[in-house]
């Protein structure tokens, strides 16, 4: 006799087919108008913003990116 297989991954009941509502991968993320420059930074600050990129899980050039941004807009005022 098989032994029935009782896997908490199946799905359970009716299942029904919803329509994607996701948009395409091209339609994630605005491109932005950006130039690339070069800047030499002080090794501890950029060592700071690698620790914290680590900490939150995302690249440390978009925290300095963001950061000069933001100082940019408020300062454009």
């Amino acid at each position: 006799m098989k032994k029935k297989a009782n896997n908490a991954t199946f799905p359970i009941g009716n299942l029904k087919r919803v329509k994607d509502f996701l948009p395409p991968p091209g339609e994630l993320v605005m491109p932005q108008d950006s130039i690339k420059v070069t800047i030499s930074l002080s090794r501890a600050s950029v060592e700071f913003f690698k620790r914290q990129a680590r900490l939150h899980h995302i690249k440390y050039q978009r925290m300095i990116r963001q950061l000069i941004d933001r100082y940019a807009v408020l300062y454009s005022q």
